[in-house]
């Protein structure tokens, strides 16, 4: 406890006396300061006991001394010191009764007592609760660091909830509550996961106070990590703004929260190039060997069917222009592919930290963390790739994300959105176990491809087999193989010797039935007949191949546009 006006009172030595304000003697006392201006308020900080001796107040005069005690307590002051002896020999009438009426304690000094003895016990009471304070925050931080060598981070947590008679919770990367105590602060805690991801995205070390008068609480927010992205974030909820001893004590779980986190890092990329090798192996198709090497850490995936997803970035630009092309059916470059010029388990410079990626793997690595699920991520140049349960947490989480930035984008006015910026492109797999790995992961990178060609943040590769072939179409070579193609047709329709183009076309729409076809454009079957002779002595093709029946449909098709 700091001083007060009431452990001065009851300091024998000082032998002081109260003449107003009795009822408000437990107020803090921050400094004792002696002054006899006549106006001391501009040098006053507010908590301080002004001492005085009445050398230059005319301390006799009511009006004057309720102006002067006024001025006092709105400069914050907490209470007046009289020396009586001095220049009088007892404390003035009017103003003991402007201090009762301000609520203004006001103490009698004796003679005997100097000022500078006052000023002693003020400040060695201060010393004495600043000792205290730096004492039990050593002795939090023992404890706190005992709790987190033996119990972990959940033991940490409660430590620190009862150092601080309050409530704790700790937040994964993507803002989630992995931990609370005391139980019940895990729903306090999930109503901060906003400011969590603002104070997320700021670099570390970060701060920020959420709540305070007319809230039911104060809470500090504090991110944890050294790099640019925080890896976890603290939040301490109290009733009151923390007291030193209190403050020792968040700061020294910040410290070991932080190195928690950073040698989950380390562990974290080491795993990564575990994770990488299992990922090698079971494409090649050693699936035992990948078991063994997956150990207790993927042991578990491999048991149950498992999903692929193949992401990568690209420019904002970019994938407009791919979904604007697939939209108008026109053919438009893709987004360029990324070079997988980076070893598998690394992270590519083009995805720094807090890019579509890495929030990607976050996400991914997050959902299965709190579902208790084995996942495998594994960073491999300017891609990323992770295999998880098929109908897991991890798979739901990053369909949900994935689906989540393709509304974002499709509700993003054009004008708004950030031309320089990446965006993300994902391919999901077909189930699959693990000695069919290496199909998944082509699947996977079959969707991605048609993804990257539609202007689609997500693409199931299931999806693919239920859509039409004839998007796939709007591509510039095979819009060249169907002009080369059908140019003969064409040049010989431009001379005006027959009408070749649309009688193939009715044709093979009919299946090669003559009246249908030759019903449908309004001519005789002995006529049709003549002209599908015509196109195959001109294409030099036999129209009894259905392999040439169907170039010849899909060379129509996509030329129908032009």
């Amino acid at each position: 406890m700091p001083p007060t006006l009431a452990s001065l009172v009851h300091h024998s030595a000082l032998k002081l006396t109260v003449r107003a304000g009795a009822d408000r003697l437990d107020t803090p006392v921050r400094w004792a300061h002696v002054s006899e201006l006549a106006d001391p308020v501009p040098y006053m900080e507010g908590g301080e006991l002004l001492l005085i001796t009445a050398l230059k107040l005319d301390a006799e005069n009511p009006e004057a001394m309720r102006r002067y005690v006024r001025r006092l307590v709105e400069a914050g002051v907490v209470g007046l010191g009289f020396a009586v002896g001095v220049n009088y020999d007892e404390v003035p009438a009017a103003l003991v009764t402007a201090a009762e009426e301000a609520g203004l304690p006001l103490l009698e000094v004796p003679r005997r007592t100097p000022f500078l003895a006052i000023s002693k016990a003020v400040s060695a009471a201060i010393a004495a609760e600043q000792y205290r304070a730096v004492t039990d925050g050593f002795a939090a931080q023992r404890e706190l660091t005992r709790q987190a060598l033996t119990a972990g981070p959940e033991g940490l947590l409660s430590a620190l909830a009862a150092q601080v008679d309050g409530w704790v919770a700790l937040y994964d990367a993507s803002g989630t509550v992995v931990a609370a105590a005391p139980e019940w602060a895990g729903r306090r805690a999930a109503r901060l996961t906003a400011d969590v991801e603002r104070l997320h995205e700021r670099p570390a070390p970060a701060s920020a106070v959420v709540g305070g008068p007319g809230t039911e609480d104060r809470v500090e927010l504090h991110a944890l990590g050294t790099g640019r992205r925080p890896r976890a974030a603290l939040a301490v909820g109290t009733a009151a703004p923390l007291g030193t001893a209190e403050r020792y004590a968040v700061h020294s779980a910040v410290a070991l929260l932080t190195l928690v986190t950073e040698r989950s890092r380390s562990l974290h990329a080491a795993e990564q190039r575990i994770g990488a090798a299992v990922l090698r192996m079971l494409l090649a198709g050693q699936v035992d060997h990948a078991r063994a090497v997956a150990g207790d850490l993927y042991g578990d995936l491999l048991d149950a069917p498992f999903r692929i997803l193949v992401a990568e970035s690209a420019p904002v630009s970019a994938v407009a222009s791919a979904a604007r092309a697939h939209l108008d059916g026109s053919a438009a470059p893709a987004p360029a592919a990324p070079t997988s010029a980076a070893p598998a388990g690394t992270t590519a410079a083009a995805d720094p930290a807090g890019g579509p990626l890495a929030e990607l793997a976050e996400v991914a690595e997050a959902a299965a963390a709190r579902a208790g699920e084995a996942v495998l991520v594994v960073p491999d140049g300017g891609r990323l790739v992770v295999v998880a349960a098929d109908g897991g947490a991890a798979v739901t989480a990053c369909t949900e994300h994935a689906a989540q930035r393709e509304t974002d984008r499709a509700t993003t006015a054009p004008d708004q959105r950030t031309a320089d910026g990446d965006e993300l492109i994902v391919g999901l797999s077909a189930p699959a176990g693990p000695i069919a790995a290496a199909v998944a992961y082509k699947q996977a990178e079959q969707a991605l491809s048609v993804a990257r060609r539609r202007g689609r943040v997500l693409v199931e590769h299931e999806q693919l087999a239920s859509g039409s072939i004839l998007p796939l179409l709007a591509d510039d070579a095979v819009r060249a193989f169907a002009d080369g193609l059908l140019r003969a047709l064409y040049e010989h329709d431009a001379t005006g010797r027959g009408d070749l183009v649309a009688s193939l076309r009715a044709w093979l729409s009919r299946h090669g039935q003559w009246d249908a076809a030759a019903a449908d454009l309004g001519v005789h079957r002995h006529t049709l007949r003549y002209r599908m002779r015509r196109v195959e002595e001109i294409l030099q093709r036999s129209l009894d191949d259905p392999d040439v029946r169907m170039e010849l449909w899909l060379a129509l098709k996509a030329t129908a546009a032009d």
